[in-house]
């Protein structure tokens, strides 16, 4: 059921004439078991992810009319957005490699005698 409501609600937004969902990729959505409640995960590129939950929240009541249709439940879930922890983790871990990498670029600092030189020893 879970990845029937992702590709409804993923086709779904595709076809919105929303200038802020034309970043967004529904990534997963999560259904209860008694399929009252979803979780709408969700990765937006660049910096508009707040913009774009905002719209995915405007757009609810057709998102969820698109899943009672095409899905035929009697039932449709209430839907809940929020943006793709991974995706999040993800964008961290790379930039925390770009830091890194930015680091090792950087000339050795020159406090003093290294271990190459040793300094005097008699």
């Amino acid at each position: 059921m879970s990845e029937l409501c992702r590709d409804i609600v993923a086709e779904s937004v595709e076809r919105l004439d929303d200038p802020r969902l034309e970043l967004v990729t529904i990534t997963h959505v999560g259904v209860d078991a008694d399929l009252r409640r979803a979780v709408v995960f969700y990765a937006a590129l660049g910096e508009g992810e707040e913009e774009a939950g905002e719209a995915l929240v405007e757009h609810r009541v057709r998102l969820q009319g698109a899943i009672g249709r095409q899905a035929r439940l009697k039932r449709t879930p209430e839907l809940r957005f929020e943006v793709d922890p991974a995706i999040v983790s993800g964008a961290q871990i790379e930039a925390a490699l770009a830091r890194a990498a930015v680091l090792d670029d950087r000339p050795p600092a020159e406090d003093g005698p290294g271990p190459e030189t040793g300094g005097d020893r008699a």
